[in-house]
């Protein structure tokens, strides 16, 4: 399995604070900074992905860590619906909304993959506890 010794360590969390800052910068001036509920929302999911890595990672669990990174890549996918309504009200240039949707979308490749490892491992290491129960009852 794969050992991070701290959250800042996980690339995901990495980009997915670049684009928490990029969305922060994005909205905060123009009509973006004066649609307070949207603006909102779209700062809260962004925020939302990375602070769900970080919790999951220090749960110290790696079923707890897989659970909070699914929460996470829900969020992302909740950001990228809402940066399109941001570009639909042309709150931001189009370069710039369709440069926040591929982040958005990079980081959930990222965590779909980390999900994905977690996982493997987990079920590696539990087939590893059987095959040890299964071998000591063998003697």
């Amino acid at each position: 399995m794969t050992r991070f010794q701290r959250f800042e360590d996980i690339e995901a969390w990495q980009t997915a604070r670049q684009l928490a800052n990029a969305i922060y910068d994005a909205s905060e001036e123009g009509p973006f900074a004066r649609d307070f509920g949207l603006r909102d929302q779209v700062r809260r999911a962004a925020v939302s992905v990375l602070s769900n890595i970080a919790e999951g990672f220090e749960r110290e669990r790696p079923a707890e860590f897989i659970r909070f990174l699914t929460i996470a890549k829900g969020s992302v996918g909740e950001l990228r619906a809402q940066l399109y309504i941001v570009a639909d009200q042309g709150y931001v240039a189009p370069e710039l909304s369709g440069h926040l949707r591929d982040e958005a979308a990079r980081v959930s490749k990222m965590l779909g993959g980390l999900i994905a490892h977690l996982r493997q491992a987990e079920r590696q290491r539990v087939a590893g506890e059987q095959d040890a129960r299964q071998r000591k009852l063998d003697r």
